[in-house]
Formats: C-alpha cells, sequence, structure tokens
C-alpha cells in the first residue's frame, strides 16, 4: 500500500483502536499495527530489558507480554490525540490510574508503525 497517508478521521479511529486494544490488553491486536522492523523506546523496557528500545514487532510482543501479560484488563483513559500529517506522527495523551503519559507513533508509508516513544509523568 505504497503512498499510504492517513488523515484525521482516520488517525482518530486508529486511537480508539488502540485504546481499547489495551483496555483488554490485547496485545497481538496492538502489535498488529506495527511494522516488522518496527522500534519502540520505553522508560519501562529500560527496567524490564536493560535497554530501552527494543526493536522488532516480535520482541515488542514478547516484551508487552512480559510487562502488561499478567493484566486481564486496563482502564485506559485517552486525555488528548493530535496528527500530524506533515510527519505521519500521531501523539497520543492518556492516563493509566495514577500514570499519566504521551506517547508518539511514527507511521511508515504502508500505514504501519514503523517508530514509537513513550514519556511518563506523574
Amino acid at each position: 500500500m505504497s503512498g499510504w497517508r492517513m488523515d484525521r478521521a482516520a488517525a482518530e479511529r486508529f486511537v480508539a483502536a488502540w485504546c481499547a486494544s489495551w483496555c483488554r490488553v490485547d496485545i497481538d491486536a496492538v502489535v498488529a499495527h506495527f511494522a516488522d522492523n518496527a522500534q519502540m523506546r520505553s522508560p519501562l523496557a529500560l527496567t524490564l530489558t536493560g535497554s530501552p528500545v527494543v526493536t522488532g514487532a516480535e520482541n515488542i510482543r514478547a516484551y508487552w507480554r512480559e510487562a502488561y501479560g499478567h493484566i486481564e484488563s486496563a482502564d485506559l483513559k485517552i486525555q488528548s490525540w493530535s496528527w500530524d500529517e506533515a510527519i505521519a506522527r500521531l501523539t497520543v495523551w492518556w492516563q493509566l490510574g495514577d500514570t499519566r503519559a504521551s506517547e508518539f507513533m511514527d507511521f511508515d508509508d504502508a500505514g504501519r508503525v514503523a517508530r514509537s516513544e513513550a514519556f511518563y509523568g506523574k
């Protein structure tokens, strides 16, 4: 699907589906949006793996299963989101319990997440 471009309406649908998948802790559904060679960066990855960067969809899946696989559901709430069409970047601000975070996702030309990074705060 070369030449793919997400618009604001598609970004809104993506955010809703992404949130619903995380609320179900459906890691396979979340990873299905990632390119095979995607990179994900997170302070939690550093804590669990010794590196802040996890590379490759299968490694991201394994990391998330280790980090969240014991949880059956999550009450993830989207605070806000923003889509920058010029650079194909989606930024989502979310909250889960006392944890607040922002997360950006860069999309490739096939419409898959090529890179993501999470930032946590209070």
